[in-house]
Parts: structure tokens; sequence; C-alpha cells
């Protein structure tokens, strides 16, 4: 994982943006807008402006990342990559980025924060979601207590979290398995000793676990949907721009009438 600090012009702008939201969500998340070399861009960019004026090719690529942290006082915010070689548009970018480097941050939004009432607290997910556990996890007073299961490839990509919380954080290592292919997550939810007691439930990740932990969750663990907060971060095989048609019709499908 690579991190990078963003700051500089438009940052009041962004945390007024940040201060409008109805709540903080320790999964708040921007998007990153990237520009296509060899094209000279409206200024201030307008990406309306652009896609009404500017050929196909010339449209920026925009890619979600959560915020790793805000910092008020040295007017900065974090974003941390996970970088896969030269796979991808974002991966590469942070990869080669250095200071002085300029990228438009569109946002934020978001849609969770730990419920400290619940009883204990379920956190699960992969390296897309690692930033998004680790901000959850140092936003937790003493007192609450929870578990955190984390798929990383090996020991070394395991990173250091901060929290005052009672949490037992477990790292599972793939190995040479890629991304996406394992079971990992979804055997260890079902190997849980589970606490007794009402449990809030963050599952993010891979597209998979939507289809194996959600409705093991939901139906043979008995917990309520409003205590649970599952999204897929990605999609193994797709871009972003593939996997929000995905998303969008795994909604439909949901909010048809008489679907399962």
């Amino acid at each position: 994982m690579v991190r990078v600090v963003l700051g500089g012009q438009g940052f009041a702008e962004f945390l007024a943006r940040h201060d409008a939201m109805p709540e903080p969500y320790t999964d708040e998340y921007v998007k990153l807008v990237f520009l296509t070399p060899g094209h000279d861009y409206p200024q201030p960019l307008d990406l309306d402006l652009v896609k009404a004026t500017m050929p196909p090719e010339a449209w920026p690529v925009l890619r979600t990342y959560t915020v790793r942290w805000l910092d008020r006082e040295q007017q900065q915010l974090a974003i941390d990559f996970v970088v896969h070689g030269d796979q991808g548009v974002a991966g590469p970018w942070a990869a080669r980025a250095q200071p002085g480097d300029v990228i438009h941050v569109r946002g934020p939004n978001g849609g969770y924060t730990p419920d400290v009432t619940a009883d204990w607290l379920l956190l699960v997910g992969d390296e897309a979601a690692l930033p998004a556990i680790s901000a959850s996890l140092m936003s937790l007073p003493p007192g609450v207590r929870g578990i955190a299961l984390i798929e990383v490839q090996t020991e070394a990509d395991e990173i250091p979290l901060r929290t005052d919380a009672d949490v037992d954080v477990r790292w599972l290592h793939r190995g040479a398995a890629a991304p996406g292919t394992t079971t990992l997550l979804d055997d260890a939810v079902r190997g849980l000793e589970w606490p007794a007691g009402r449990v809030q439930a963050f599952v993010h990740g891979e597209s998979a676990l939507l289809k194996s932990v959600r409705p093991h969750i939901l139906h043979e663990r008995g917990v309520d949907r409003a205590d649970v907060s599952v999204s897929a971060y990605w999609r193994r095989g797709s871009t972003e721009e593939g996997f929000r048609v995905w998303k969008s019709q795994q909604t439909e499908a949901v909010m048809r009438p008489g679907a399962s």
C-alpha cells in the first residue's frame, strides 16, 4: 500500500463539503479525477463541460477511494492506495506520485459510522477496506468491543492499527493466491465464535462477499439488516466503470418486486 497526502488549492472548499455531510463517517470517500495526458482542460475543471465539448478519449477517469485521515490544522488529507504493479490507473499514479503533482478531488461522501452502543462490532474486509477499517478503529472510544478480520497477502502487508477500544484484530494471509479468489474472509466469519449481544457488522471488499458473508450474517446469524453495512468496493476482473454497471444491476435486482 502507498499513502499519498493531499493538500493545497481548494482544501477550504473540500472542508466545507466535508462539514456539510449529515454526520461524520469513518468510511468517508472521495472520487479522484485522473486527467488524460495531451489534452487541455477548462479551468476550473468542469466535468460536465468536458463531456459536452471534448471527445470521449479526453474524458477523465474517476476512481473512488476512502479518506484515511483528515488534518484540519495542516489542511491535508491522506489516501491509501493498493498498488498491484502497473495494473489499473490509480495504483500506478500513486506509486509514481511526487510532491507538487496535481490531482482533482470530488466529494466527500460516506455511509458508515461505528455504533458504539452495540454490544460488539464486527469489521471484515480486504486491502480495499483496510483504510475504512483503520479509520473506524481509530475513532472508537475505550470500552467498545469488537473483532476485525482483515485479508492481506502476507504478514509483511500487515500495518499497525491504532485504537483505544478492545478489538481483536485477526490478519488472514492469502499467500500466492490472487486478490478476490479466496474464501478466507467467508470461512473466518462462519467459523467465528459469535459473542453474545447485538452486533453491528461492517463487511466491505471484493464483490464475492455480497454472496457469501452477507447472507450468512443476515440469515444464519440473525443480525438485523439495520445493523449490517455490506458493500462491494471492487469486483475482480472489472474496471471501476464496469463495476459501477454491475453494482447498479445488483441494486436493481434487489429493488425489483418479488426479488429475493
